[in-house]
């Protein structure tokens, strides 16, 4: 079987390097993210490896977890927890490519509604241009924050 994802030999190698570092928040993040690759490739009807695609989308949702689990830790008075949770997402993002800035997201759709002349339809052209824009964003920002910049150009 030919490696094709050099992202999951990282974090493989990361990982060792880690438990040997004794760092033990970062080993026990990369063995959870490691977890949730290998559930990835075994939830299909046949098992497969995945490309680094396919990691770099595990990986995502997996810091929107983590994300989304400390703002709740935090808005539910536990801090301690919110802090560990962040500290995972934090070695997580590690491996995702640098997020776009809310001036290079806002491009990316104007370029998108120009390209597909979704300008005079308005709100109706939405699924076209996140059609267009979702590949290029694609783990370097958050769809919600994509699909509101969209909202505000085409509204």
């Amino acid at each position: 079987m030919d490696h094709m994802s050099a992202l999951k030999d990282r974090l493989r190698a990361d990982l060792t390097a880690s438990m040997k570092a004794r760092d033990e928040m970062r080993s026990s993040t990369l063995r959870m993210v490691l977890t949730a690759i290998t559930n990835a490739e075994v939830s299909g009807k046949v098992a497969r490896e995945l490309t680094d695609d396919d990691v770099l989308t595990v990986l995502t949702s997996e810091a929107k977890k983590r994300r989304e689990a400390a703002t709740a830790f935090a808005e539910g008075g536990r801090p301690e927890m919110a802090a560990k949770e962040a500290a995972e997402g934090e070695v997580i993002a590690d491996y995702l490519p640098t997020p776009l800035t809310e001036a290079e997201i806002a491009e990316l759709v104007t370029a998108a509604i120009a390209e597909t002349g979704a300008a005079e339809e308005g709100m109706r052209a939405m699924g076209k241009v996140m059609g267009v824009v979702t590949p290029q964003v694609k783990g370097r920002a958050d769809g919600g924050a994509v699909a509101a910049e969209v909202r505000r150009q085409l509204g």
